[in-house]
């Protein structure tokens, strides 16, 4: 049975490493999410993943990062040269859900873009809305998003409720609407890295609260 991994992730994305977890057998893969309000407020997300770290140390040979950048400018990468674990590759979420290369050429196309994964669809006046306070204030929606052409949903799966709500977010932003389905893109490949695609231990997953 493979020695169990501990992955530390942002909780933007602890649905799909679980989907992933259930897709691939990861029966050793223990998961620990840090609160996704932290993007926003990135400063605190490198001190965070290090405490987290430094806490679960003692318990595992292997601890993998599953965030991106970020916005921290570096600020996550320093925290694991210094503690030895590595992080998914990547600027941000929509890098890795889309691809790097894909990602690139969405940006090229339209620089003016403002990107939704599903969880950001399902999520959208808790994470973006209210905390822009533009449920209070609309009118500061030329301040926010007056630089914006598009909105891209990067779809992680197949949601017809998810993909309505992608156009609801779209059309209160005033901003065009594109859908694109990525799945799990380099989440997928990144995790497989470090867990291997074919383990069929039969521990059960813990969540760490």
């Amino acid at each position: 049975m493979p020695e169990p991994i501990l992955i530390v992730a942002c909780g933007a994305l602890a649905r799909e490493i679980d989907a992933l977890r259930r897709r691939w057998g990861w029966n050793h893969l223990h998961l620990k999410c840090l609160p996704a309000e932290l993007h926003n407020r990135p400063a605190e997300i490198s001190e965070r993943l290090r405490r987290t770290i430094r806490r679960y140390r003692a318990d595992y040979d292997a601890i993998f990062v599953a965030y991106a950048d970020c916005g921290t400018a570096g600020g996550i990468d320093r925290v694991l040269a210094e503690e030895g674990a590595e992080r998914l590759e990547g600027a941000h979420c929509y890098e890795f859900f889309a691809g790097r290369e894909r990602f690139a050429e969405l940006a090229m196309e339209e620089p003016g873009t403002f990107y939704l994964t599903d969880f950001l669809a399902r999520h959208f006046d808790r994470f973006v809305i209210r905390p822009l306070g533009l449920d209070r204030h609309p009118e500061l929606r030329d301040a926010y998003f007056g630089n914006y052409r598009k909105l891209v949903y990067l779809s992680q799966t197949q949601d017809a409720r998810l993909l309505e709500s992608a156009r609801r977010a779209a059309a209160k932003l005033e901003l065009d609407f594109e859908h694109l389905h990525s799945g799990y893109g380099e989440l997928e490949s990144g995790l497989a890295a470090q867990l291997g695609r074919s383990n069929h231990g039969q521990e059960s997953t813990r969540v760490l609260a």
